[in-house]
């Protein structure tokens, strides 16, 4: 249980939920500390501005009384610190268990599902802190913790069922798409999951009505459907799609809740939009707010995230799995309908290359070039009988790309050129921006 008079200390604390977990009990007044590898992240910056310590993994790290450990779920007794605490017979908890203390403080509500967790948990975070005072862990390293909240806004990963150990008073769920399948058996495994957790949410359940796995799912508090459909509970209408984002109507059966304006591209990012609406309505949070956070939400780290050098836009996104790469392409051509569209794909995991090797081929045809990197292992799978050559030996206008031929990718000129990847494609993009 957590306790303010002693140290909470993270086992990996650099990793994205870890870090942001991290960042939101510093914030709540909690004595927050933790140990990771050397490399550089990008999630350390916020936890150094904050006054976080972080040390190099170490057996001395882990004292015999005084703390409290939160260990990460990638790490085993392998690592030097969980094998300490098994000698000193010193439990841990999770990184679930510790979000779940969190949640039972607040009204909370969790945003799961296959895509678009992490930027519909940023913008219903930032919508509600319009309002109300409102805590938020998201998955891209980002945490805050606001004394005396109201609102607890998570995201909440169904990898390895994590998310079955929340009871959010609301959840939204974007969709059931089958992915990991390195952990699920098959889609109705997978979907099982969700439907664990739709049964462990207290209050309101809010589902995407296209997605035809959510609309099965039963529940026993209200389930609000959102979607394009007149039979959805709250519908966007009337919407415009510019090279600035997109203008639209919310409706409620029959009533109209209000017009809303977004610098998003996507109408995945319209739906993401509608479900935030719906769940500050519910809260009776008041449209003018709602309205406000819109327009002034930045987005998420790795979502649709751009520079221009010149002639040359570079978008930066964490789309690995057909559903997000053909939203990000839909982006994509939304913001930059007279460009060349360039996509720089890097396959994630042996396991769901092979799963969706198809309709990544089929993606890929439909770009002006695509380029595929080496595929990223991991540490749970560091091998497999496809390759990266296998996908391109298929598409038209593609090829290999490694860090020695990036120069390839400067003489794209009038393009977009989008990154797409949950590994370390950024090294890539890094690499032609230095270039450019």
């Amino acid at each position: 249980m957590l306790d303010k008079n002693k140290q909470i200390w993270f086992i990996g604390i650099k990793g994205t939920g870890m870090a942001s977990l991290a960042l939101v009990l510093n914030d709540l007044g909690f004595n927050v500390a933790g140990s990771d590898i050397k490399k550089y992240t990008f999630t350390q910056e916020p936890l150094k501005k904050a006054g976080i310590e972080v040390k190099e993994f170490s057996a001395n790290n882990i004292k015999n009384s005084g703390q409290i450990i939160v260990k990460g779920n990638a790490f085993k007794d392998d690592n030097v610190e969980v094998k300490t605490c098994e000698n000193k017979n010193i439990t841990w908890q999770s990184y679930p268990d510790t979000v779940e203390e969190i949640i039972k403080m607040h009204t909370s509500i969790g945003v799961s599902g296959t895509h678009g967790k992490t930027s519909t948990t940023g913008l219903l975070a930032h919508v509600l802190g319009e309002a109300a005072p409102t805590s938020y862990l998201i998955g891209d390293g980002e945490g805050k913790g606001v004394k005396d909240s109201r609102f607890f806004v998570y995201e909440a990963d169904e990898y390895r069922r994590h998310f079955l150990a929340y009871h959010p008073d609301y959840q939204i769920m974007t969709n059931i798409d089958f992915d990991h399948p390195d952990y699920f058996k098959d889609q109705a495994d997978y979907t099982s999951a969700f439907q664990t957790a739709a049964d462990q949410t207290k209050k309101g359940l809010f589902v995407w009505g296209g997605n035809e796995r959510l609309r099965d799912l039963h529940s026993d508090v209200l389930k609000y459907t959102y979607g394009f459909e007149d039979n959805d509970d709250f519908q966007a209408v009337n919407i415009r799609r510019t090279t600035e984002g997109s203008t639209f109507t919310v409706m409620t059966h029959g009533k109209k809740v209000g017009e809303f304006e977004i610098h998003l591209f996507g109408d995945h990012n319209i739906l993401n939009t509608t479900a935030v609406i719906a769940v500050a309505y519910t809260e009776k949070i008041p449209v003018a707010d709602i309205q406000k956070g819109l327009l002034t939400y930045q987005g998420a780290k790795r979502r649709f995230s751009e520079k221009d050098f010149g002639d040359i836009n570079i978008i930066d996104d964490y789309a690995h799995h057909p559903t997000e790469m053909k939203a990000t392409i839909q982006a994509a051509r939304q913001k930059f309908p007279q460009k060349k569209l360039v996509v720089v794909f890097q396959p994630h995991t042996f396991s769901r290359t092979k799963k969706y090797a198809q309709d990544f081929v089929e993606i890929l045809r439909d770009v002006d070039k695509a380029y595929v990197t080496p595929i990223y292992a991991s540490a749970r799978e560091a091998n497999g009988d496809i390759s990266s050559s296998d996908l391109v030996a298929k598409i038209p206008s593609s090829e290999v790309i490694d860090l020695d031929n990036i120069a390839d990718l400067a003489q794209n000129r009038n393009s977009v050129i989008v990154f797409m990847g949950a590994g370390d494609i950024q090294k890539y993009e890094d690499a032609l921006e230095k270039l450019l």
